[in-house]
């Protein structure tokens, strides 16, 4: 009897011990097959992003990427920020698409709002490219260390927004 309870005990504690390990706050990564991997490291999504998911999107993967970039699933949207370094600039590509079958959004107002390493904030207005069918900026500058980047999305009045990192 003593036995039995004394493994119930040691079971329950591991999966507290479990739990208590997925909540602190790990955040998945993600590797990318582009030339520019090791000069940007993309974690798959931040944990606000991954709080914003659907149960659905969990389902399918959640940061599961076609682009290579890092995913959010909101909704019936599918989100996908691909940061690409430059000489003097970061080129960020947003593709923004619609349903399971990732249908390209072309006439979306998109934003970028950007945190720097050094703590200061640049907005800049994404343009669409009907070639790459994705919005498309370059943000100025070479400075090493994490960005945190808010998109911004009007699709016809609709607010879809999601939230990225990269560290450079």
């Amino acid at each position: 009897m003593k036995f039995t309870q004394s493994v119930s005990l040691t079971f329950a504690a591991m999966g507290l011990l479990f739990l208590g390990a997925c909540a602190s706050g790990g955040t998945p990564t993600a590797s990318t097959d582009s030339p520019s991997a090791a000069a940007i490291e993309s974690p798959a999504m931040s944990p606000e992003a991954m709080a914003s998911m659907s149960p659905e999107a969990m389902a399918k993967g959640g940061g599961v990427s076609s682009q290579g970039g890092q995913v959010i699933e909101s909704g019936a949207y599918h989100l996908e920020l691909v940061p690409e370094p430059e000489a003097d600039a970061i080129h960020l590509d947003f593709f923004l698409q619609k349903g399971d079958s990732h249908e390209a959004i072309a006439d979306a107002k998109v934003m970028a709002q950007v945190q720097l390493p050094d703590g200061s904030q640049k907005s800049l207005d994404m343009k669409y490219d009907a070639e790459g069918k994705h919005y498309t900026v370059a943000l100025p500058g070479t400075a090493a260390g994490k960005y945190n980047v808010a998109i911004l999305s009007d699709i016809g009045g609709e607010k879809v927004n999601g939230r990225f990192n990269f560290t450079r």
